[in-house]
Formats: C-alpha cells, structure tokens, sequence
C-alpha cells in the first residue's frame, strides 16, 4: 500500500465538509440503481469529479458505488491537485521556431 492510500485509509471522511467523489470505473455493464445514483450524483464520464456537501444522503449514495467511485476530503484534494500542477511544471515547454525561408532574387 502506497503512503496515498495509507493517508486515505486513516482520514475520517466525517470531518471534512465537503467531499470530491471521482467516478474511476465505467458505467456501461453496472446495474441500473447504480446508474440512476451516479446520475444523481452528476457523474456522467470516467475522471470527473463533483463536490458534494458532506451530508448522510451523500454519503449514502457513495456506499451503494463505492466499488465505480474515489472519494476525497477537500485537502486531499486539492493536495493531489498541487502535485499534478508541479509535475506539468517540470516538465520543459515545447518551443517550435520557424525560420523564415530566406528570399533569393533570381533577377
């Protein structure tokens, strides 16, 4: 177990106000009660992610698709978020010149 999923094995999602649920496994093929609640929940393609208020129903909804969906507090959120945007940072931009064709007089 990787220390990611440690840190998110061992956080409480009760204490955090909101939640960001991730849909990381396909809808076609699952039953229908568990698409009509990912409609519910607005998650309509794989890696989108919606915030939801921490609420019993929610938390509900998530139990019943739990096995199509990640759910994170916001601070392991925007953690993962920060390390995304540093690792894009890294990586050098892609610089394209063009050199203009130099003219020649044939005259």
């Amino acid at each position: 177990m990787n220390a990611f999923k440690a840190f998110k094995a061992c956080v409480p999602i009760a204490w955090s106000p909101n939640l960001y649920i991730t849909l990381v496994r396909g809808i076609p093929g699952t039953r229908k009660l568990h698409r009509r609640t990912l409609e519910a929940l607005r998650l309509r393609k794989c890696n989108r992610t919606v915030m939801r208020w921490n609420t019993p129903t929610v938390r509900g909804m998530v139990q019943q698709v739990k096995r199509l969906v990640v759910v994170e507090t916001e601070e392991m959120f925007k953690a993962r978020k920060q390390k995304q945007a540093t690792h894009r940072a890294l990586r050098p931009p892609i610089v394209v010149t063009h050199h203009p064709v130099p003219a020649t007089d044939s005259s």
